[in-house]
């Protein structure tokens, strides 16, 4: 796996994991930007897809987080299982995807990286912390989405875009592609 996809996944989970240490306590039950999902429902996403993936790249067994779990405890695990697989793993080991079986390096490099960026714009709507994401990173997944506007509007991946404003920013055409009002 390249440096870069490495460097670059580390450092939106890390951009994702700063919004969960900084969410206050009471936050967890707030409504997100993503249908039927509150703000510990995003970190349950994001936990338990890199928890899967750290355990399959490390050949353990991936564990779900509970219902009842403490969320930032069962983040740091989810957090630290993923990144601790990376250093050491076959990235070119085929692993299942959300359109089938895909090498890793694929995965991580364009799903994952993905999946985290904007789901850090939705827990930090939910909870009230820090929307700013990462300009590069946004261009990047911007630009690898574009051709693929028809597939990601199945049904449990992205809603409908929404109308774009004359000034929007990039982050914000990137948001409303993906259906969040913002």
């Amino acid at each position: 796996m390249s440096n870069e996809v490495i460097d670059r996944v580390t450092r939106l989970v890390q951009a994702f994991d700063s919004r969960v240490q900084a969410a206050p306590a009471d936050a967890w039950g707030n409504q997100s930007p993503c249908d039927d999902w509150k703000a510990r429902d995003v970190v349950v996403h994001v936990g338990n897809n890199l928890q899967r993936l750290g355990a399959t790249l490390s050949g353990g067994e991936p564990r779900e987080i509970g219902a009842d779990e403490d969320i930032v405890a069962a983040w740091n695990n989810a957090r630290d299982t993923f990144l601790g697989a990376l250093p050491g793993a076959d990235l070119s080991t085929t692993v299942p995807g959300p359109f089938g079986p895909m090498p890793a390096e694929q995965v991580i490099g364009r799903l994952v990286s993905t999946d985290v960026l904007v789901h850090t714009w939705d827990l930090a709507r939910a909870v009230g912390g820090d929307e700013n994401l990462d300009a590069e990173a946004v261009a990047g997944a911007y630009s690898g989405l574009k051709p693929m506007d028809a597939m990601i509007r199945q049904p449990g991946v992205f809603g409908a875009k929404v109308e774009g404003g004359d000034g929007d920013d990039l982050q914000t055409e990137f948001l409303k592609f993906l259906g969040r009002a913002v």
